[in-house]
């Protein structure tokens, strides 16, 4: 058996980053634009605070915002988009509206044009909005029928409890009952630049990028509303939740552990030991549930981050009869790295993959767009990324051992497991204590 050898990374942690220009709008946009020349073509990203807008009516608006203007049914602006190589789409997380298109970079100033028109004067017409809301009514009732969807539900409300973060999905009965309207008043309420912000990427001169989205976007006001979300709560591990799922074939395994937000120092030491933990094909966790038992294909972690906290999520599905066994073996996990610091090599191996692949994500302009959009939601800037690529170069097995301490320790996690538990809550039981619960 040969020894797995990684090429050097290039030694350089710094990132070099492309001309960039940003400027704020008389109305409160906030307006980011970076040249990226790879191929003709510009991204956009577009942030609005949302996080207080009643749940079943923005998630509907944001499938609805593309549905016509006062000018403009909804045909006419797929056509005038595709006419510049171009398209636009709406989506919505806990804290924003998000508004993501591409387009030749020769057509930038329609699509900008185009956007502002939907802004500022959107119809939300009938006939559309009701096709848009039995579309979304029809999508919402697949995903109430998928163990990851209920799995997650069940998890969002044991770490969340009463706060606006723990229901991220509406009731299909509360979107059916949403008028078009009640999206116009929403729109009109809080689809406001004051707090937004737009990334442009490509093919494009910054300044003149901005100036086309001044042009374009100057007459859009309106005062902002109070979008400060009270803060997460802290985790209450308490016992296992067991959400009975009769006659599965699979458990979907859940867990949520505290993690930290990007801007804390200590947040790079402790991305490379959840990467080292579970957090790639190489890690610890991996390797032992797929490679070694064979009890799963997928297993996976992530660091979930939200204006009001971060939270660091693990997920597996496993076979129904091998359920209690993937629990012990991931308990097992954390407990190894919250206790015993990783070896040399094993940081090495998590430090060049973290950072490999934030340079690939920056390398298209899909991927610089994205990134800069979200960085800049949390008010940070692409400069962010120098530090971050720092930090994370320069972070100690003694600083990455201290993190995982403190914030994988097994006795930290919220757990949920969503199975058949005529089958699985004996084994369960003898690892931890078990409560039964719905999603």
């Amino acid at each position: 058996m040969t020894n797995k050898t990684l090429p050097d990374l290039v030694p350089d942690a710094k990132i070099k980053l492309p001309r960039q220009a940003e400027r704020s709008l008389p109305g409160g946009l906030t307006v980011i634009a970076i040249r990226r020349p790879a191929v003709p073509l510009v991204e956009l990203r577009l942030r609005v605070p949302f996080s207080k807008a009643p749940l079943p009516r923005a998630t509907l608006l944001s499938q609805a915002l593309f549905t016509g203007t006062g000018a403009m049914s909804s045909v006419d602006i797929a056509a005038e988009l595709q006419a510049v190589g171009g398209g636009l789409s709406a989506g919505l997380d806990p804290d924003r509206l998000l508004i993501t298109g591409n387009a030749l970079a020769s057509g930038l100033d329609r699509v900008l044009e185009i956007l502002a028109t939907v802004l500022t004067d959107p119809a939300y017409p009938n006939a559309e909005v009701g096709t848009e809301r039995d579309r979304l009514v029809d999508h919402i009732n697949v995903a109430l029928s998928q163990p990851a969807h209920i799995a997650r539900t069940a998890l969002l409300k044991r770490v969340y409890g009463s706060h606006p973060y723990a229901v991220q999905t509406p009731e299909p009965e509360q979107v059916r009952a949403v008028r078009p309207a009640q999206l116009r008043k929403l729109h009109a309420d809080r689809v406001r630049p004051d707090g937004a912000v737009l990334v442009l990427v490509g093919d494009i001169n910054p300044e003149k990028a901005i100036d086309a989205a001044e042009k374009a976007l100057g007459s859009w006001t309106g005062p902002g509303r109070d979008e400060t979300v009270p803060e997460a709560p802290p985790l209450e591990p308490g016992p296992l939740l067991l959400v009975d799922r009769p006659g599965s074939v699979q458990s979907s395994l859940r867990m949520a552990l505290p993690a930290l937000p990007r801007t804390d120092p200590r947040y790079a030491a402790l991305q490379l030991a959840n990467m080292i933990f579970g957090g790639y094909f190489s890690s610890r966790w991996v390797e032992n549930l797929r490679e070694d038992k064979g009890y799963t294909y997928g297993p996976h972690t992530a660091i979930e981050h939200y204006l009001a906290g971060s939270t660091l999520m693990v997920a597996a599905e496993v076979a129904t009869e091998v359920t209690g066994p993937s629990l012990l073996e991931t308990l097992y996990e954390l407990g190894r790295i919250a206790s015993l610091p990783p070896g040399e090599d094993e940081l090495e191996q998590a430090r060049r993959y973290v950072l490999g692949t934030l340079r690939l994500g920056m390398s298209t302009q899909a991927g610089l767009a994205g990134l800069a959009s979200m960085y800049a939601s949390f008010g940070l800037r692409l400069e962010h990324l120098r530090e971050h690529s720092a930090a994370l170069a320069t972070a100690t097995l003694d600083q990455v051992a201290e993190v995982a301490a403190q914030f994988l320790a097994p006795s930290q996690a919220v757990t949920v497991v969503l199975g058949d538990a005529e089958k699985v809550e004996a084994p369960l039981a003898a690892l931890t204590q078990v409560v039964r619960g719905t999603a």
